[in-house]
């Protein structure tokens, strides 16, 4: 497998793995029920033995479950692993309900946290959204005080606007954003990712093949039960005209001899030395195949084409990324 190399998550932040563990798929969500505990703990494991430092989740992902499994998992090995944790979302039977983002309760969920991943001290931490009904003042002043107590090393972002960033980062030094960012959905390129380069500050990058989009797997009409159904770029027309894109993206990643997931991966990894590709995985034989894809390259001309046929938006109908 691919040697995974190191780089700076931030200006000044910590040196973390290239390549990032999304663990969330590991617990129960959305009503998916939780996948096999050993052999998600063992994906943690093999993640960490090959220089997969970089671990992914949220106090919401299962109710907790998510962060007691990555504490079962470091037992004896917390030190070989950066834990980013989100908090905010508020759950009731499986599905989310808002956003709790009051002092008084960051106070609280931390506490838990640390509890459930059997830690004193959570490596970045970051609310899921911000959405007004909390001074941001309040908030980051909140994470920048639980730094001072030494709960916290690194304050993080996510899914916010330039102008939010901005803000953030005003109050307190950002290190990192975590956002969604693929070939299919690229509206950050216009403002958000410049603004984070301009400050310094880390981009973690999720949902790269796009719901499954790009992996090459999808065909017209979706089952019935498919949850990627809530988003119109799946539906009808919507649907045949965005795999004719993906069509090239699977005739290339043939041509070059990898996946077309491999690919979507290594596109994003290929965008900046500040952008970390962050794929979720639950499963040990996933590994290989997404290490791998950080050492593809591309020629200027599988670049241009790459970037022509997904040129921003090329891929038709919506997503929650577009919000």
């Amino acid at each position: 497998m691919t040697t995974i190399s190191k780089f700076a998550l931030g200006t000044n932040g910590p040196l973390v793995s290239k390549l990032g563990l999304g663990c969330m798929r590991m617990s129960p969500l959305y009503g998916a029920p939780a996948r096999d505990e050993q052999e998600s703990i063992a994906t943690i494991h093999e993640a960490l033995d090959n220089g997969i430092n970089f671990l992914n989740t949220g106090d919401f992902y299962g109710n907790g479950h998510n962060e007691m499994l990555i504490g079962k998992a470091l037992k004896g090995r917390r030190d070989q692993a950066f834990i980013s944790v989100k908090f905010g979302a508020i759950f009731d039977g499986g599905k989310p309900i808002g956003l709790e983002l009051r002092p008084k309760s960051i106070r609280n969920f931390i506490n838990y946290s640390l509890v459930r991943l059997q830690t004193d001290v959570i490596d970045l931490y970051q609310p899921c959204r911000l959405d007004n009904s909390v001074p941001t003042e309040e908030i980051i002043g909140t994470v920048a005080d639980l730094i001072k107590e030494g709960k916290v090393r690194y304050l993080g972002v996510s899914e916010i606007t330039p102008a939010q960033l901005r803000q953030v980062h005003n109050i307190y030094p950002v290190s990192a954003l975590e956002i969604g960012y693929s070939l299919a959905d690229r509206q950050i390129e216009h403002d958000l990712l410049p603004t984070a380069k301009e400050l310094g500050i880390g981009v973690v990058a999720f949902a790269n093949t796009a719901e499954g989009l790009l992996t090459g797997d999808l065909k017209a009409p979706l089952p019935a039960n498919a949850y990627q159904n809530h988003f119109s770029r799946f539906l009808g027309e919507n649907l045949v005209k965005n795999l004719e894109k993906v069509e090239v993206l699977k005739q290339m990643a043939h041509d070059k001899g990898y996946t077309p997931t491999q690919l979507a991966i290594a596109w994003v990894n290929v965008q900046g030395n500040d952008i970390m590709p962050l794929v979720s995985m639950s499963s040990r034989n996933r590994l290989p195949e997404n290490m791998d894809a950080m050492a593809i390259t591309f020629t200027a001309q599988e670049l241009e084409t790459l970037n022509t046929t997904f040129a921003p938006g090329a891929i038709v109908g919506g997503t929650y990324l577009q919000r």
